[in-house]
């Protein structure tokens, strides 16, 4: 599978919401700058970081890093 950045970057965005990229690096315990990298399709987040986003926003890894559909529940 091969992560699409701009689809990636995109739903990060919206996953973050109305909260602050300050707040949401903090606590993922990341750099405001990391988190922006991530948003803008810059960088990819290692495996570790990528189940941790995953967890914090209660969306897959495949949802987000991978451009798979979500399934209803």
């Amino acid at each position: 599978m091969d992560i699409d950045v701009m689809a990636m970057a995109e739903k990060l965005v919206k996953l973050r919401g109305k909260k602050t990229q300050e707040k949401v690096a903090e606590e993922l315990n990341i750099s405001k700058s990391a988190l922006s990298m991530y948003e803008l399709g810059k960088r990819v987040p290692r495996d570790p970081l990528k189940a941790r986003i995953s967890k914090y926003y209660g969306k897959s890894i495949a949802y987000i890093f991978f451009n798979e559909k979500e399934h209803e529940k």
